[in-house]
C-alpha cells in the first residue's frame, strides 16, 4: 500500500497514470470555489489533460472552501501534497486510474479569510470558477431576482465585514482590483443550471449593488460570466470507493473520485483575462451554450428526478437497478421523446433521440454505483430548474405534461413516506415547507403545488392541477410501477385511436 503523495509517484503501479509535469512548479490562474467530487473529475481533470500535454504551467488551480465540512477537504489535500485519484469507468466494466495534479493549493477560508481575499485580488488570478450546486446562487425561481434574506449573506453585507460566502469573498477580490488598477476575472459557473453564467451574474452583481452601487455597477460592465454545460456523473465518495482505490491500485487516497468515462463540457468562449487552451483537450469552446445546456438539463437531470422518487418507493437504491427495468426505461424514453425533447432547439451535432438512449445506456452501468438518494438531495432546487421549464412549455404549446406531473406526484409521495418514517429525513433546504405542504394535502388537494417558492403560479394552471392530482391518487392506490404502466398503456390507446381515425 502506498500513501498518496508527491514522493509516493515514482512507486505506484504502472496501471495508475501519474502526472506528466511538476505539480510543485506550477502557478495557479483559476480560483475555485466548491472542491467537490464533481469539479475533480471535470474541471480539473481537463486541466490535467492540458498540464500533461504541455500546456502553460500558469492556469492550476487554487481550491477554496468556505463552509465547515471543507475543512476535511484541507486536511487531505494537506496530507496528499494536493493529489488526488480519480477512476473512471465504462458500462462495460473497464477503468482507467489517474492521479490528478492540476491543484496547486487549497485554502479553507475559515482559517485565513485575508488569505483567500489576497488570493482573488492576486492579478495571476484570472478565472474564479464555481461548483457552489444550484441553491448556491440564492436566486429564487419563482421570481428569478436574487434574495439576500440569508443569514450569512446578511452577514457579509454588513459594513467592513469579514466575508462567509462566496459572494462576500468574491466581491471583496473585484473591489480589491478595482482599487488597484487590476483588471477583474472571470466569473465561470460549472453548476448545472440554464443560462449558469447569467444567473451567476445576476447572484453576483445583485450582491455588490446592495453592498456598494457603483461597486456593483463597475461588476456588471467589465467581469466576464461565460454560462456551460458539464457532464460527467460522479458519484459522493464513500468508505467504499477508498476501499476500492486501496484494493485495485494499491493506492491509499483520503478522497478519491469515481466517475463515470463519458464527459462533456461545452463552455462559451467569454473571458476578460484569456483561458487555458480548454479546446485541444476535448472542451466544446461556443459562442452559444444554450442548446446544450437545455439537452442537458432537461433530458439527463430532469431525467435522473423522474426515475428517483419513482425508483426509492418502488423499494430501490441504485441508479443502475432502476435504468436495467424495462418500466423504467420505457418511462424515462417516453418523458424524453414526448415532453422533454420538444422544448428542445436543434443541438449541433447531436441526434436527440440517440442522446436520450445513450444515458439510459449510462445510467444503467453498475460500474459507477450512483445512489439515488444523491439525486434528491436539495430538489426543491433541483427540480424547479431541470423540470418545471419543461412543464411551462408543454402547458404553453398544448403539449403532453403527463410523465412530469407523474414525476412531482412521486415527488410529494415521497416526502409524505419520510413525513411517515418510511425514510431518512428529507435532506431539503425546504424540507418543513414540503412536509407540511403535503400534509395539508388530505383537506387541501394540491396544496403541494401552491408552494410559490418552487412552483410560481404552476399550482394555478388547471391542467397541471388535474394532472397532478390523478396522478397522486394513481400512486395511492397502485403504487409507483402500476401507475408508470398505466400511464403507458393510457398512451397507447390514445395513439391507437389517434392512428384509426388518421385512416378513415
Amino acid at each position: 500500500m502506498v500513501k498518496l503523495n508527491l514522493s509516493a509517484l515514482p512507486n505506484l503501479a504502472s496501471t495508475v497514470a501519474v502526472p506528466g509535469y511538476e505539480p510543485a512548479r506550477l502557478t495557479s490562474g483559476i480560483v475555485h470555489f466548491g472542491v467537490g467530487g464533481f469539479h475533480r473529475s471535470h474541471e480539473a481533470m481537463y486541466l490535467d489533460r492540458l498540464l500533461n500535454a504541455g500546456g502553460s504551467t500558469e492556469w492550476a488551480i487554487c481550491g477554496v472552501g468556505v463552509l465547515p465540512f471543507d475543512a476535511k477537504m484541507r486536511d487531505v489535500f494537506a496530507d496528499q501534497d494536493n493529489l488526488y485519484t480519480l477512476v473512471t469507468k465504462s458500462p462495460d466494466g473497464q477503468q482507467e486510474a489517474r492521479v490528478i495534479g492540476a491543484i496547486n493549493q487549497f485554502l479553507f477560508a475559515p482559517d485565513s479569510p485575508q488569505a483567500v481575499i489576497d488570493k482573488l485580488a492576486d492579478p495571476n488570478t484570472k478565472i474564479v470558477s464555481l461548483t457552489v450546486t444550484e441553491g448556491g446562487y440564492s436566486v429564487n425561481d419563482a421570481t428569478g431576482q436574487f434574495d439576500p434574506s440569508g443569514a450569512a449573506i446578511q452577514h457579509d453585507l454588513a459594513a467592513g465585514a469579514v466575508p462567509t460566502t462566496v459572494f462576500g469573498y468574491i466581491t471583496e477580490g473585484l473591489r480589491l482590483r478595482r482599487e488597484r488598477g487590476v483588471a477583474p476575472f472571470t466569473v465561470m459557473s460549472c453548476d448545472n443550471m440554464q443560462g449558469n453564467g447569467h444567473v451567476a451574474q445576476l447572484a453576483f452583481t445583485s450582491f455588490a449593488r446592495l453592498k456598494d452601487p457603483d461597486l456593483g455597477e463597475w461588476i456588471a460592465q467589465n467581469v466576464a460570466f461565460p454560462n456551460s454545460m458539464v457532464d460527467r456523473i460522479t458519484p459522493a465518495t464513500t468508505d467504499e470507493s477508498r476501499r476500492e482505490v486501496a484494493d485495485e491500485y494499491g493506492i491509499e487516497d483520503g478522497w478519491p473520485v469515481i466517475a463515470e468515462s463519458f464527459t462533456q463540457w461545452v463552455l462559451e468562449d467569454h473571458f476578460t483575462l484569456g483561458r487555458p487552451a480548454f479546446e485541444t483537450v476535448g472542451v466544446q469552446v461556443v459562442s452559444d451554450v444554450e442548446p446544450y445546456e437545455l439537452m442537458k438539463l432537461r433530458l439527463l437531470n430532469a431525467s435522473h428526478q423522474a426515475m428517483s422518487y419513482l425508483g426509492l418507493l418502488a423499494g430501490y437504491t441504485y441508479v443502475h437497478e432502476v435504468c436495467q427495468q424495462p418500466r423504467f426505461t420505457g418511462f424515462l424514453l417516453d418523458y424524453m421523446k414526448t415532453e422533454g425533447v420538444p422544448t428542445l432547439r436543434p443541438v449541433p451535432g447531436v441526434d436527440l433521440d440517440e442522446y436520450s438512449h445513450e444515458l439510459i445506456s449510462r445510467f444503467a452501468s453498475p460500474a459507477i454505483q450512483d445512489t439515488l438518494a444523491r439525486l434528491i438531495f436539495d430538489a426543491s432546487e433541483r427540480i424547479p430548474k431541470f423540470l418545471l421549464p419543461v412543464v411551462r412549455e408543454q402547458l404553453a404549446g398544448s403539449g403532453d405534461i403527463d410523465h412530469a406531473a407523474l414525476v412531482v406526484a412521486s415527488w410529494a409521495a415521497y416526502v409524505e413516506a419520510v413525513r411517515d418514517g418510511q425514510f431518512p429525513a428529507l435532506q431539503d433546504v425546504r424540507a418543513e415547507m414540503l412536509t407540511a405542504a403535503v400534509s395539508r394535502e388530505a383537506e387541501e388537494p394540491a396544496a403541494f403545488l401552491q408552494l410559490k417558492e418552487v412552483f410560481g403560479d404552476l399550482g394555478q394552471n388547471g391542467r397541471f392541477k388535474s394532472a397532478y392530482l390523478a396522478a397522486r391518487q394513481d400512486l395511492q392506490e397502485n403504487g409507483p410501477l402500476a401507475a408508470m404502466d398505466k400511464l403507458k398503456e393510457s398512451r397507447s390507446r390514445l395513439k391507437a385511436r389517434m392512428e384509426s381515425v388518421g385512416n378513415e
